[in-house]
């Protein structure tokens, strides 16, 4: 039997323009670094999921090296003013695995929704499993380019090469596309743009379904009102995918798991629904 569990690899808060964007074009990106406001403390959520034949992670969290002077870049503006971290050596991916019974010998796959260090920054913990990133998010996050975006590329692991997803035209409700990374196709990657351009989220089949969405929006509630968030370049693209993801909700039984959401493991939890919550809202379901 399929059992998802949450790990918190630690706290992050950012400027309340980063989680919901205010403004358009390059005024998002100024709004998020000038924001005078914070959010709380957010969760940074690692996603277990164990299988008769092994575990599959979705993401590997954060690392407390965070706190390590020069760890961020001092130059790089989003650093220096838009993002704080709580990060403790027993907060990261490896105790949390083996606090849950899990050695890393147990882990078949990784699958990473996208390449910010918030996401990959507890590589070092997944040695000598196959690792799965989209082959655009892969090529945009590394080298000097990669970082001027926001990526510590030069922080990961020198031994590390991703496997690149395959995505095959097989429509998954309103997704036109979908990858696997076994045969029995119980978990499917899907493409999600938004938040970085080849952003993916990873789709337990079942009763209901589960959707790891990584940061497609910082909360549920920010995805039900359509919210972009002030990171996404393309504020149109991040849109669709949001409604997208309400329409696969009205279509069959979903539990939507952003990666921030304080209120995601009460929904793991309690089979809590996106769709039960999208019924009880008129406008939504229009």
């Amino acid at each position: 039997m399929t059992k998802i569990h949450a790990i918190c690899t630690g706290l992050v808060q950012v400027r309340k323009a980063q989680m919901t964007g205010k403004g358009h074009g390059i005024a998002r990106v100024v709004n998020m670094l000038t924001d005078k406001d914070w959010t709380e403390w957010l969760p940074i959520y690692v996603w277990v999921i164990e299988q008769g034949d092994g575990v599959v992670l979705v993401d590997t969290g954060e690392t407390a090296r965070v706190h390590e002077l020069g760890y961020h870049p001092r130059w790089h503006p989003f650093y220096r003013r838009a993002a704080r971290f709580r990060v403790a050596p027993e907060d990261e991916l490896g105790p949390q695995l083996r606090a849950l019974g899990i050695k890393v010998g147990d882990v078949r796959s990784v699958i990473l929704t996208h390449l910010h260090t918030d996401h990959a920054g507890g590589l070092a913990h997944v040695v000598g499993c196959r690792t799965w990133v989209h082959s655009a998010e892969w090529a945009s996050a590394k080298g000097m380019m990669g970082r001027l975006n926001g990526y510590l590329s030069n922080r990961w692991p020198k031994w590390w090469q991703p496997d690149l997803l395959q995505f095959r035209d097989r429509p998954v409700g309103p997704f036109a596309q979908c990858a696997t990374i076994s045969a029995d196709e119980e978990i499917l990657v899907i493409p999600t743009p938004g938040h970085t351009p080849a952003h993916v989220s990873v789709l337990v089949q079942g009763s209901p379904s589960v959707l790891l969405a990584g940061d497609t929006s910082y909360t549920q509630g920010l995805l039900i009102e359509g919210k972009v968030d002030g990171v996404s370049p393309n504020e149109e693209v991040s849109r669709q995918t949001l409604g997208r993801i309400r329409e696969f909700a009205r279509q069959q039984p979903l539990v939507y798991l952003p990666s921030h959401d304080p209120e995601s493991v009460t929904r793991l939890e309690g089979g809590i629904t996106l769709s039960s919550s999208l019924q009880t809202l008129p406008f939504a379901t229009a």
